[in-house]
């Protein structure tokens, strides 16, 4: 079994055993209540994003796939048995069991560690790991619980009660504490956004991207430039709809703190509600030799670490989950050439980049934008971000990339994890086209291949 690879080379390695990656893809990821997939159900975004990776992969029988995982924080009793009838109506047969996972923000990587850990153990050959998120259907409570033990809410542990801590407040709190200014975070916001807007124009998302069909009722037309549609509609979303493509700094500056009156964060400058699903397709090597599906193969999963910080700043786990990773593994930060990392707010985003030492490396940092330009369906966020990366890692022709994911929802006790991965996709030239630079953050770390050299490495944390 492939636990213990460590340092560059060894990991850059191809073994019988490695855990591969097949297919990772998402549907578009668009505004909640407003965007092109408000009036879509989670486990249909979900049968969207498994079907797409069934049609890029005709060889693959779905009995082949023994176990389907996927993170969801919001979705009604878990999702499992919507999400189960979801797979079996895609396709599945009953043989294929289905779970989900809740580890807030953070879900569908610990969805995607999962499934991989169980190949590496042998327990089964052929998984698919994801997430699926309508927080336009199931954020009521604003992902706070509204009826747990009476004696919680007077706990004497602080660490206790801050674990239903509002999310904004703890952004709150890194800026205080680590003086991230509000200037800075609406620059960073506002540059999340341009480049967001450049990677869309550029066309860098559409392999990555599942378009879903979704069915209008009247006066439900799609988006909200035609919020008084009067008859029924079916449409195909196909792009991100959250991306503000005229933003500015000074646009960011004259919006008000949402959190608190004196406060830094803004609607700006955090990430936004959004609806959307992910899905990664692993397996064994050997598994994909016997199937004949070697030349699908586009990266490896290495190893994972997951390590806990305060609730009432949960947004600072990159800082903690990233070091453990790198140790883990014998890689070091000069060996990653893109990092992916979610931003919940731009303040913890900032603190975490300045604190890890990446603020000299910008330039490497969410080269597509992340949660602020692109919105954050909570439970589908981490393989949305493992996606980007892939795909973003053949362009740059980069052979490690990271990907960082906070537990950033507003219940925040959950701790950031980490993972690596390899990549072995064939070199894409994309010279001609225009690029720009990016950033970003969350509390899963992750580390990728690059698509352009066929021997990448890939970290997850």
């Amino acid at each position: 079994m492939a636990f213990a690879q460590r340092g560059l080379k060894n990991i850059l390695q191809k073994y019988d055993n490695d855990v591969v990656i097949l297919s990772v893809l998402r549907t578009p990821i668009t505004r909640s209540y407003k965007g092109g997939l408000r009036n879509a159900y989670p486990e249909q975004m979900l049968a969207a994003v498994v079907r797409g990776i069934l049609d890029r992969n005709p060889k693959l029988d779905p009995a082949a796939v023994s176990d389907i995982a996927v993170g969801t924080v919001l979705s009604e009793l878990g999702g499992s048995k919507a999400g189960r009838m979801a797979m079996n109506h895609t396709g599945f047969p009953p043989t294929t069991s289905f779970y989900t996972v809740n580890r807030a923000c953070a879900s569908s990587l610990q969805s995607f560690t999962t499934v991989a850990s169980s190949i590496a153990l042998q327990q089964f050959d052929v998984g698919i790991a994801g997430g699926m998120e309508s927080m336009t259907l199931n954020y009521g409570s604003k992902a706070i619980p509204t009826n747990y033990w009476p004696e919680l809410k007077d706990s004497p542990v602080k660490n206790a009660k801050d674990c239903v801590m509002s999310m904004g407040l703890t952004s709150e709190n890194v800026a205080e504490r680590y003086n991230v200014s509000r200037e800075d975070q609406d620059a960073f916001g506002a540059e999340s956004h341009k480049r967001a807007s450049q990677a869309q124009r550029n066309g860098f998302f559409d392999d990555e991207i599942v378009p879903v069909k979704v069915s209008n009722p009247i006066g439900q037309g799609e988006g909200a430039e035609k919020p008084d549609v009067q008859t029924a509609e079916t449409v195909l979303v196909d792009k991100d709809d959250g991306i503000r493509h005229n933003v500015s700094v000074e646009k960011m500056g004259t919006l008000k703190p949402v959190f608190k009156p004196d406060g830094r964060s803004t609607a700006g400058n955090s990430s936004q509600v959004s609806d959307g699903a992910s899905a990664a397709l692993l397996m064994r090597r050997s598994t994909a030799t016997s199937l004949g599906l070697s030349d699908s193969i586009i990266g490896k999963w290495v190893s994972s670490v997951c390590v806990g910080v305060a609730p009432d700043e949960m947004g600072i786990g990159p800082t903690v989950a990233i070091p453990a990773l790198l140790s883990k593994t014998d890689i070091s930060k000069e060996d990653v050439g893109v990092w992916e990392i979610n931003e919940a707010f731009a303040s913890q985003a900032l603190y975490c980049i300045r604190k890890l030492g990446l603020d000299g490396k910008m330039d490497k940092i969410n080269p597509n934008g992340g949660g602020i330009a692109l919105g954050h369906p909570l439970g589908a966020t981490g393989t949305r971000q493992l996606a980007t990366l892939m795909h973003e890692m053949g362009r740059q022709g980069e052979q490690v990339g990271v990907v960082i994911l906070l537990s950033n929802r507003r219940v925040n006790t959950f701790p950031p994890s980490s993972s690596i991965l390899f990549n072995e996709r064939e070199e894409t030239n994309l010279k001609d086209l225009e690029t720009t630079d990016h950033a970003g953050f969350n509390c899963h770390g992750q580390a990728l291949p690059n698509f352009r050299n066929p021997s990448a490495g890939v970290i997850m944390g």
